[in-house]
Order: C-alpha cells, then structure tokens, then sequence
C-alpha cells in the first residue's frame, strides 16, 4: 500500500530541528565529544590570539563568536541532525508505504583498521568488524528496499512475513521513482529498524493508524505465502562479499534457513556468508 502525503504531514514526521534521539545519534561517543571539545579550545584559542595581536580591544561581536564555538561540543550535534534532516526535507513529495519482511540475513561490514606492532616489532593491521542486521522490504507491486543497521538483540524479534511501514521520499508527485526511504517500522513487534531516526515515531505511529481505519483493505489481510508465491534466497560470493548473489526457490520445495540459530551469537539469523567444509585429497596407496 502506498498513500501520498501532505507537505505538512510530511514535515511534521522529519522536523527541521534535531529531536532528541537525532541529537543522541550525533552525540556519538567518548572519542566525538572529546574531537569536539578539542575543536573548541582551539577556536577560543585562535579567538584570543586575534583579540590580543590584532585588536588589542575588546569586542562584543568577538565576544559573542568566541562563546559560540567554545559551546560548539553542545550545540554541534544538532546543526549536524538538521542537515541531515534538510537533505531528506528537500524532496517535493512523501508517502506512506506498507508491505512486508521478504528478506532476512547477517553480513559482517569493515568498520575501521588499526595498525599494531606484534611482539616481534612487525607491523600488524587489524580490522574492526561489525555485524549487521540486512532487512528487505517489498509489496504485491514488486516494490523492494533494504536497509542495513548495525545487529541489536531485540532484532530477533523480526520475522519473515512481518508488516513493515515506513515513509517513501520522491520528486515526482505519482511516487512513480522512489528517491529515499526513511526508517522501517514493524508493527507486529512495535520495533523500529533504523541507521538514523528520521522519522518522528509517535506522529508516525498516529498517521499509521488513521490510515488503516481509512484503508481496511491494507496488506495486513493479505497472506504474506499467496503475495509472494517465490522467496528469495541468498547465497554467498565470498567472505569479504557485502550480500550475495540472490536465487529464487519455491517454498515448498526447499526449507526456509535463514532463521537457524548461530553458535557463536544469540541471533536467530543466517549469516550470508558461511565457511564450507572442505574434504582433504585422497592419498595414493601402494596398490595404486
């Protein structure tokens, strides 16, 4: 289902000033706060400097420069959350879309290499590896998106199947090229799977319910094996590999194992990527 949005419902869901989860996001950690903290002293510093080699008086606009970006490690988070947002507000058109989970599976993604020295002086990079959530939405249009977030425990939650509702960005006023999506809302868990918050949740979660009273026939009454009569399967090209390669099986003639649990992790999810046993080569006997 998809259902075309106000410009003032679209800019009430992704406002133009951080709210407080965006500005949590752009907090970061300790290392952010301490490069921002760092990137103010070195403005009051260089504030200072022109005040005492150059002015040599004081100054209430100097003055007023110099509070602003020692108070940048504050206030920096949100002028980053409303450019971000600004990117998302300057499409033309928004709407509210629904389908369903088709898709579910775990990569590990490179983020970051450090560079060590061993025990016998030799120089050692090592990579920082996270493992990610890969979720693909899609509905009976042949509509697909997938989203990519960093694995959380309660993501165990989500199943194939599940209704997924999120908002769609375009500037064509059909929806007919979808630009950007925001983030994805499953309804069945009361969950949100997202890299950023864009979206406002509760007012999201109001116009989610003002549209099912006004569209009952919504994909929710749509069995989710007759809207999709094949499931998507992947399989993997390599270990450095970002998915894989996807092939079409029909449910009933192979089972569903993207669910197996991992040993080495509490998830419920198949990894895209899996080592293969390898059996060693014959070794020739004497009668051969």
């Amino acid at each position: 289902m998809l259902v075309p949005l106000t410009r003032k419902t679209f800019e009430s869901l992704i406002p133009m000033i951080a709210t407080g989860g965006q500005y949590a996001h752009f907090w970061g950690k300790l290392r952010d706060v301490l490069r921002r903290v760092l990137i103010s002293v070195v403005g009051i510093f260089a504030i200072v400097l022109i005040r005492v080699l150059i002015l040599q008086e004081s100054n209430g606009i100097l003055l007023f420069v110099g509070l602003t970006i020692g108070l940048y490690w504050i206030w920096g988070p949100i002028l980053w959350a409303s450019l971000r947002n600004l990117e998302y507000r300057r499409y033309g058109y928004a709407g509210f879309w629904q389908g369903r989970v088709t898709d579910i599976f775990l990569t590990e993604e490179l983020i970051g290499t450090e560079e060590n020295v061993n025990n016998r002086g030799e120089l050692v990079i090592v990579e920082n590896r996270e493992r990610c959530l890969n979720l693909e939405v899609g509905d009976e249009t042949g509509f697909t998106a997938q989203l990519r977030v960093p694995l959380k425990r309660y993501h165990r939650a989500i199943d194939l199947g599940d209704v997924a509702e999120m908002l769609v960005l375009s500037n064509r006023g059909d929806l007919g090229r979808i630009a950007q999506t925001t983030d994805i809302y499953i309804p069945d868990h009361n969950l949100w799977v997202s890299d950023y918050p864009y979206l406002q949740h509760d007012a999201f979660i109001d116009v989610s319910r003002r549209l099912s009273t006004q569209y009952p026939e919504t994909v929710e009454a749509v069995d989710p094996v007759e809207a999709q009569p094949t499931r998507r399967k992947r399989t993997p090209k390599g270990t450095g590999s970002k998915g894989g390669a996807m092939t079409r099986s029909q449910p009933d003639e192979a089972p569903d194992t993207r669910r197996r649990g991992l040993e080495d992790t509490d998830s419920d999810y198949q990894p895209a990527s899996s080592p293969r046993k390898r059996r060693s080569p014959r070794r020739p006997t004497r009668d051969d």
